[in-house]
């Protein structure tokens, strides 16, 4: 098993996941799905794993490490079919240990279902005690893993034990004849232009308190009929907020015309029962032994594209991803919607309104520069935050230097706008990250040294504008200040990117608790002394905003507090294990 090094001073925000699906018939799918997760490393390096089915079992290999060092040639030779799902993570939820790696493997009554989840949800416990009231007592799906994916997969797999959603609340746990779902329900709760109100929910600190494969035969441990508890499922639902049952109906109308229903062991009713109660969010693609399904959460925060290959479809968490494997980029799958991809092509369904609130972090930092998100490439909206924050905060200096290498591109634009030069003053080393030597306590102390080498000849004697994405504890800041100054620095002026981050993320992101955050107890001078800069300047909100080119439909909260939907108290913290709202 491999390990990371030590990581103390790199305290970027890091996504929780990326996932990427292939249906194609008479292609090496889990070769394609293998490079696929090379295009997405950057989202997950934790572990890495590949289902694939070949129409008649589904096949699971996942281990902890990188891409490279979980798969070879044996393994992905054995990892045979038409369809395959890939996954690659980054423990926010949930332990950084085997039984918690992706796709996950659950029984379903028709089959097998494999899933792959990037995001986070927020109402996990409600969800969980859902699982156990239809479970009657059964093992779950993986009763070691303690993920949300896993409790995903549970519902997904025992969809049959819940009543259709898309009726009214009244009755709703009765075992009633569904087959005139879509005349008896009730009507749409929300226009469709509705946008919930963001809310500032945080008012307070939060409380601190080997390889393997698996193999599920088609029908193994299939779910006995039963209906939750009534409190149980209420529970879920208003955990889940308001449920759309006019869009819900009319999908599950378009299914039973289109063939995705139960009798055809389509998984597409048990998704439109399972989805509409997820909260937070969730970018899903899995799949059973015939067909590939892509679900993204109405909130859209993180990213989920469909890509066209000659004799077969891709799912992909960014188009990077599509890129390197051959495919076209078709479109993204739209928040609300749920996806179905099979010898019959691709097939769309609604299950909830669009309430469009992207991470604003996948534009700052997290995906890769070449991927496209919103219309917008990355690397286009980066270089223009650079160029927004050399108008808003002017320095003198010799130099434009990145810090390598998601600075660059904002590095760029900076150098651009303000007419200083643009110099790479810091070397990379790409080849530290996951190892398999335990570093020395010698090794710990060196830090940001293992990662970056400054050039002194560039550095020495000049006055530098070092550009940075964000600051979220000043570890990484702090190191390379003193690093910069060591090679011969005159002047260090540090610009971000990104306004300052005040509050946790809930979606996926693993930002600490408040308490932790620099920014949150600090003003810009107190940081700015902290990191023994000369000067310190964030982008403002506004900024960072214009720059993506995406109006108002982002998730801001890391910064203002507010949040597309409501976290109650209670809620974990990603990332922080025992921290709570």
């Amino acid at each position: 098993m491999s390990m990371s090094l030590p990581d103390d001073t790199d305290d970027h925000p890091h996504d929780h996941c990326g996932v990427f699906g292939v249906w194609a018939p008479g292609e090496d799918v889990s070769r394609l799905t293998y490079f696929g997760l090379y295009a997405l490393q950057h989202r997950g390096q934790q572990s890495a794993g590949i289902a694939a089915s070949d129409g008649n079992n589904i096949l699971v290999y996942k281990d902890q490490g990188l891409v490279n060092q979980v798969f070879n040639e044996q393994t992905l030779t054995g990892l045979r079919g038409h369809i395959a799902l890939g996954h690659v993570r980054y423990a926010t939820t949930g332990a950084d240990n085997w039984h918690n790696a992706q796709p996950t493997l659950g029984p379903t009554p028709w089959g097998t279902v494999a899933l792959g989840h990037n995001g986070n949800l927020i109402n996990t416990a409600a969800l969980s005690t859902l699982v156990d009231k239809i479970s009657h007592g059964e093992r779950r799906a993986d009763r070691n893993s303690t993920t949300d994916t896993s409790i995903i997969t549970d519902l997904l797999g025992k969809a049959d034990r819940l009543p259709a959603p898309w009726r009214g609340e009244e009755g709703a746990v009765e075992d009633v004849d569904e087959g005139d779902a879509a005349t008896s329900a009730a009507p749409t709760t929300a226009p469709a232009s509705a946008k919930p109100a963001a809310r500032t929910v945080l008012d307070s600190e939060p409380t601190t308190p080997t390889a393997q494969a698996d193999t599920a035969p088609a029908g193994a441990d299939n779910a006995q009929p039963g209906r939750p508890s009534e409190a149980a499922f209420q529970a879920a639902r208003r955990a889940s907020g308001e449920i759309d049952r006019g869009a819900l109906s009319e999908a599950i109308r378009q299914a039973r015309e289109a063939g995705d229903d139960e009798d055809h062991g389509s998984l597409v009713p048990s998704a439109l029962k399972v989805l509409p109660l997820l909260r937070g969010a969730f970018s899903l693609v899995f799949m059973d032994e015939h067909a590939m399904y892509g679900a993204r959460d109405p909130h859209g925060y993180r990213p989920l594209v469909l890509g066209r290959l000659p004799r077969g479809w891709v799912l992909a968490s960014e188009t990077s991803a599509l890129d390197l494997v051959g495919a076209s980029f078709v479109r993204e799958i739209k928040p609300g919607e749920l996806v179905v991809i099979d010898s019959s092509g691709v097939r769309s369904y609604t299950f909830a309104q669009a309430a469009s609130a992207t991470c604003v972090f996948e534009y700052v930092y997290l995906a890769r520069p070449a991927t496209v998100i919103g219309d917008r490439q990355i690397v286009a909206a980066r270089r223009q935050m650079g160029a927004i924050l050399a108008k808003e905060n002017p320095a003198e200096a010799d130099l434009v230097m990145p810090t390598p290498e998601s600075g660059t591109p904002a590095a760029i634009g900076y150098a651009e706008e303000s007419g200083i030069p643009f110099a790479q003053g810091l070397v990379k080393n790409s080849y530290v990250g996951r190892t398999f030597i335990q570093p020395t306590q010698s090794l710990r102390q060196l830090g940001i040294r293992l990662k970056l080498n400054p050039l002194k000849e560039v550095i020495a004697g000049k006055r530098l504008i070092v550009i940075d994405d964000s600051i979220v504890r000043g570890n990484t800041q702090r190191a390379l200040v003193r690093m910069l100054r060591e090679a011969g620095a005159l002047e260090v002026h540090v610009r971000i990117s990104s306004p300052p981050v005040l509050w946790p993320c809930f979606f996926g992101i693993d930002f600490p608790t408040r308490a932790e955050l620099i920014a949150s107890s600090m003003d810009v001078d107190e940081i700015c002394r902290s990191i023994g800069a000369d000067s310190l300047a964030y982008l403002s909100l506004p900024g960072m905003v214009r720059a993506t080119g995406q109006g108002d439909n982002l998730c801001v909260g890391c910064f203002t507090g507010a949040y597309p939907e409501p976290v109650t108290r209670g809620t974990p913290i990603p990332g922080t294990p025992g921290a709570t709202v």
